[in-house]
């Protein structure tokens, strides 16, 4: 299951499907997940849809730390910070492996977003989702490499078409590479097993 915002919905949404192929059934909700707490609440929604899922790839934080007014960022650190852990418990619990992906940097021209907030928030929340076991595609420093060429210039927010492709490939890479190692998991309780039969074939 991929969720997350924009980046994801028309960005690496589009192509991770495909580079992964048929050996990987994915599923996506068809909207913006937009701000962590709207994707809390989603998750009740999708929950049918994500049935059978091993693996969960997830973002948040754009809308989150989005500044339209002058005011003050959209969701405060503490509540984004509530809002990603409680999302997170969720996830953890329900499905085999959670991949989180950090919020990807703006152009210097966004007006709404900096990225001295994004990364201040993806600071704070990285080291908290570790602590639960969730894996991190650091996206944010694969697309601050090159933000000129990552990131459109009619928007200065959503990736370009050679943002699109690197970010896919790095959360197809990341998703194979947790795949294959729930593999091995499966094959290593098979060897245990089988090293625990006794005499008659009866698992002790």
């Amino acid at each position: 299951t991929l969720l997350g915002d924009s980046i994801r919905m028309i960005g690496y949404g589009l192509l991770v499907p495909e580079l992964l192929g048929d050996e990987y059934e994915v599923f996506q909700p068809n909207v913006n997940c937009k701000f962590a707490k709207n994707t809390l609440r989603g998750l009740f929604d999708w929950s049918k849809d994500m049935y059978g899922s091993r693996i969960i790839h997830w973002n948040n934080g754009l809308w989150d730390v989005c500044n339209l007014f002058g005011d003050g960022l959209f969701t405060s650190e503490a509540e984004y910070v509530d809002n990603m852990l409680r999302i997170a418990d969720i996830l953890v619990a329900k499905y085999d492996k959670v991949i989180f992906a950090t919020t990807t940097p703006v152009a210097r021209e966004n007006q709404y977003n900096k990225n001295a907030d994004i990364k201040r928030y993806n600071d704070l929340i990285v080291p908290l989702l570790v602590e639960k076991g969730i894996i991190i595609n650091d996206l944010y420093s694969v697309v601050l490499s090159d933000v000129d060429k990552y990131i459109r210039k009619d928007d200065n927010i959503h990736l370009s078409e050679e943002g699109i492709a690197i970010c896919s490939k790095q959360v197809a890479d990341i998703i194979r590479a947790v795949a294959e190692s729930l593999e091995d998991d499966v094959s290593e309780k098979v060897n245990i097993y089988r090293e625990n039969d006794d005499s008659n074939g009866a698992p002790v």
